[in-house]
């Protein structure tokens, strides 16, 4: 039975896993709300016709993230799950097939380079690693893994006596600017300003310093054996052991706040469900915050302008031919700026649209399975503008975009041959749903201007005894920036309120499944 001192976390995403696993093993009782059925958040999974898809991310990257996670709880990822290092990060196509693998290898990565475009290109991409390199270095303690900074709180970490660090991450500079002085050929300007995508924003407005996710993919990127949903059914599963009650299936629908102490209490959930607590950590989108806790939304129009990507992402079986793919595949479009243009400005769905597929039966460098044959899941994404709470899509515009995205393969050079009964289908609207306040936006505010770092709330919040995490506060969106907003917002749940227990409890080793847990612990299911 929960007491005054139980922390709530609401949300059991990523952020929420992760501060869970850090409070339980620091000795703090712990109970998590969530509203879907199964842990995970954005680490979605959908079946279709009897295959499970990863729906949502596809790949580990940071693995430090994730060894300090479980190492925090006395386990190892490497003993608690199969991680497989990818070979091959990705594969890129434009009109008429010509193609450029990036590889775990540098060497190789600029060996290919020099074959796609030339010599001086590749040494524009030497150039170009080394300066992300330097840019993760320098933000890497000052930022990234640091309570929020602002713009002189940041000089400060990286030292006023170094101002050769921080012009080095390029601060005023755009993304697409900034690559122009790496490389002339605006295809590989192209592909490198994807990395602005990864946090749902255009490579024409994001801040140059996002050229540090190039160093973050040559520092290692993982599949998961079973697929990133293991590694939410992991976590959870620790917590559990770690001694955490997880209630699922019962949206938290009120943050009480205490008038005397103008603090919070605790949390109502949707069926009347309430959980006294004094620490709570939110999970969830910050959109979202302020009808939990009774204060006026944002305004509308200036909210909707700030929001980051939506997409239309598919997945289905089918059967591809033409070029052969990777694990990871993107499809360039003719003109990428008209594309950004076409979602953040015009606010629609772009008639050129860039496509990721993720092959997810295939190895990094685009073998199948042995034995595998016929049809294979693909996972298919074009990005749209996150305006899900204001349009539905109708049946003619899903049927329109998705024709679109086999224009785009067909003229890079890929035919996928496709069930259209076999399909899953998630458009901005139902990621509205999934995830409320957010109008389908899947990483919370764009990071556009050099200022939108320090945009996303720190892990304070509003209310005293309020801590926020996820992907739409410090430090951002993907799975590693999310664990680290949750490791950030229990160590500072921690030193607002030390524990004075000694006692912890014990993890459970070697057998009590998940299921037989969570039901005893919560009747509410």
């Amino acid at each position: 039975m929960a007491t005054d001192d139980t922390v709530a976390v609401i949300g059991a995403g990523m952020a929420g896993l992760a501060a869970a696993v850090r409070l339980a093993a620091a000795g703090y009782r712990v109970v998590v709300l969530e509203a879907q059925a199964e842990p995970g958040g954005k680490m979605r999974r959908v079946e279709v016709a009897g295959h499970g898809f990863d729906a949502g991310p596809t790949v580990l990257t940071m693995k430090w993230v994730f060894d300090a996670l479980f190492a925090a709880a006395g386990r190892s990822i490497d003993q608690e799950l199969s991680l497989v290092p990818s070979t091959v990060i990705a594969r890129h196509y434009w009109r008429g097939g010509a193609a450029l693998d990036l590889h775990a290898d540098q060497q190789e990565t600029i060996r290919a380079i020099a074959d796609f475009a030339g010599r001086r290109e590749a040494e524009g991409y030497r150039r170009f690693a080394a300066d992300s390199r330097r840019t993760f270095e320098v933000l890497k303690d000052s930022f990234i893994d640091a309570s929020r900074p602002n713009p002189v709180s940041l000089s400060r970490r990286i030292g006023l006596a170094r101002p050769g660090a921080l012009l080095a991450i390029k601060p005023f500079a755009t993304l697409w600017s900034a690559l122009g002085g790496y490389f002339a050929d605006a295809r590989l300007r192209q592909l490198f300003g994807r990395y602005a995508t990864y946090c749902g924003s255009s490579p024409y407005l994001s801040p140059a310093t996002l050229m540090l996710v190039a160093h973050v993919e040559q520092e290692g990127v993982w599949t998961v054996q079973g697929g990133i949903r293991a590694l939410a059914q992991r976590l959870a599963a620790l917590a559990v052991e770690l001694g955490v009650e997880f209630r699922y299936g019962d949206a938290v629908s009120e943050i009480v706040i205490d008038p005397s102490r103008r603090a919070v209490s605790g949390v109502v959930t949707r069926t009347g469900r309430k959980l006294d607590a004094r620490q709570i950590i939110y999970n969830g989108d910050v959109a979202a915050l302020p009808r939990l806790i009774g204060v006026p939304p944002p305004d509308p129009v200036r909210a909707q302008a700030q929001r980051s990507l939506s997409a239309l992402v598919s997945c289905s079986l089918a059967e591809p031919s033409g070029v052969p793919i990777a694990h990871h595949t993107v499809f360039f479009s003719d003109d990428y700026e008209r594309e950004f243009e076409a979602i953040f400005k015009r606010r629609e769905a772009p008639s050129d649209p860039t496509v990721y597929l993720c092959a997810q039966d295939r190895d990094a460098a685009g073998r199948l399975s042995a034995g595998h044959a016929g049809t294979e899941r693909i996972y298919a994404l074009m990005n749209l503008p996150a305006d899900g709470d204001r349009r539905r899509f109708h049946e003619s515009e899903v049927s329109t975009c998705l024709k679109t995205m086999e224009h785009r393969l067909e003229l890079n050079g890929l035919t996928l041959s496709m069930n259209p009964t076999a399909a899953d289908i998630t458009t901005p609207d139902r990621f509205a749903t999934l995830y409320p306040g957010t109008g389908g936006a899947l990483y919370g505010m764009a990071s556009h201007g050099w200022m939108a770092s320090f945009a996303r709330p720190g892990s304070e919040g509003p209310v005293p005894g309020l801590y926020l995490a996820g992907g739409s506060v410090h430090p951002g969106p993907g799975l590693p920036m999310a664990a680290l907003s949750g490791k950030l917002a229990a160590e500072r749940l921690m030193a607002d309120r030390p524990l004075t227990r000694r006692s912890l409890p014990a993890a459970i080793t070697g057998g009590m499944s998940t299921e037989r847990v969570n039901a005893g612990a919560s009747p509410s299911r």
